[in-house]
């Protein structure tokens, strides 16, 4: 089950809605979602919640760059929303590197032929080549560049200006939605859409 809401920073305080998510394909959908919800660009926090599994709260100011905190970075890759915010830059990852991988693996034939072509066994050759030593095939497997860590990633202190510590957001496991508001002083206006 999840939760999502968005929370615009306005002079009268925090105004509150629940925000579908059917729509939302990528980051950048949910950033349209933030930027449309914004009051004279001030800041905009989207809220998203998987019960008991996870959290993420994506900070929008205005045309910057969107920062980005997600409480269990493992759970969420198990979770299509949860994709949506673990970005190769917040994973540490070069930008589509796997697919580069793929890309290279596909062009190196490592017994110069081609795929399909004859392999000197009477057959066509179908299987991958065994990996030679210093190639990209050859990293240790326990090396997953794909790999996303447990526990928390992103911005510690994405709500510290807003009265969230790091430390306190660290801390928060279930109804962290409902903490974060309370700290902002909008849990009235977030428990009208929850």
């Amino acid at each position: 089950m999840y939760f999502a809401a968005l929370l615009a920073r306005t002079e009268d305080g925090w105004e509150a809605s629940d925000t579908e998510l059917d729509d939302v394909e990528t980051l950048s959908d949910l950033m349209d979602l933030a930027r449309d919800a914004s009051v004279d660009e001030d800041t905009v926090l989207v809220f998203i919640e998987q019960e008991d599994a996870w959290f993420g709260v994506i900070r929008v100011d205005g045309e910057e760059d969107p920062r980005i905190y997600v409480s269990d970075a493992s759970a969420a890759a198990r979770s299509s929303y949860g994709e949506i915010l673990l970005t190769d830059e917040l994973l540490g990852r070069e930008p589509e590197a796997e697919d580069e991988i793929a890309a290279l693996e596909e062009l190196v034939d490592l017994d110069g032929t081609e795929d399909g072509e004859p392999d000197g066994t009477g057959g066509a050759r179908h299987s991958v080549p065994a990996p030679a030593a210093g190639t990209i095939d050859a990293i240790d497997p326990d090396d997953d560049p794909d790999a996303v860590p447990a526990g928390p990633i992103g911005e510690l202190g994405i709500l510290a200006d807003l009265g969230m510590s790091e430390k306190e957001l660290l801390t928060l496991r279930t109804d962290a939605l409902v903490e974060i508001a309370d700290a902002l002083g909008a849990a009235e206006v977030l428990e009208t859409v929850r």
